[in-house]
């Protein structure tokens, strides 16, 4: 089997991704409100979901903090990233798809996963690429010249005739 070509494309923050964190943050703080609205708990229970909300919205800050533009690279058999956290043979699965817009977790065997948006404003010329590139199939071991274990024939129970 043949797989994509490779393509190198940049990816980093995404309009989309900040709105939808930022939607999920105002849920968050209607449903806040609401329940201190139709509560009379005790003050230390409004202080436990205060402190609650208060986590949440300083880790949308971290979220949302600025980071520096990155590249990903399929070579036709592994995907890399470039920046603060490299990687050199990971592995892509699209978590979301909006068409325009893809939400790409990347897993390299022992570390830790990375999620990384890609956009087709980024580089609309190589889109079709990046997105054939993330959907197809990797090759299999023996394609990426990689040592393969051989599994034993699986054994039929002996019936009598």
């Amino acid at each position: 089997m043949h797989s994509a070509p490779s393509v190198s494309y940049p990816v980093g923050r995404s309009r989309i991704g900040r709105t939808i964190l930022w939607i999920i943050w105002a849920i968050g703080a209607c449903c806040t409100y609401a329940w201190r609205y139709q509560n009379d708990s005790s003050d230390t229970r409004w202080a436990t979901v205060l402190g609650a909300f208060v986590v949440a919205s300083l880790a949308l800050a971290w979220a949302l903090r600025p980071q520096a533009a990155r590249v990903l690279r399929w070579d036709g058999a592994f995907w890399s990233l470039s920046g603060a956290r490299p990687m050199g043979m990971a592995e892509a699965a699209v978590a979301l798809d909006l068409q325009g817009t893809l939400l790409l977790r990347l897993q390299e065997a022992g570390r830790a996963t990375q999620w990384v948006w890609a956009e087709r404003a980024a580089a609309p010329e190589r889109w079709n690429a990046m997105r054939r590139a993330v959907y197809c199939r990797a090759p299999g071991l023996q394609d990426a010249g990689l040592p393969t274990a051989v599994a034993p024939a699986p054994r039929t129970p002996d019936l009598p005739a």
